[in-house]
């Protein structure tokens, strides 16, 4: 049992798992950070688009 628990310690192919899983979630986190600024800033835009191109006459 005790030779058992040394190799279970010794063993390191779970600690590379865990270093990709939270590096997958940083990277989702930084993706859904990064979609809701660019989805806000794109809907300010159009709206702003919207208002200049309603507001102008037709001759």
């Amino acid at each position: 049992m005790i030779k058992f628990i040394k190799n279970f310690r010794k063993d390191e192919d779970g600690a590379v798992t865990v270093d990709w899983v939270v590096l997958t979630a940083a990277v989702v986190g930084l993706a859904v950070a990064a979609y809701t600024a660019i989805e806000s800033n794109t809907q300010t835009l159009a709206d702003a688009a919207a208002t200049e191109i309603g507001g102008q006459n037709d001759f």
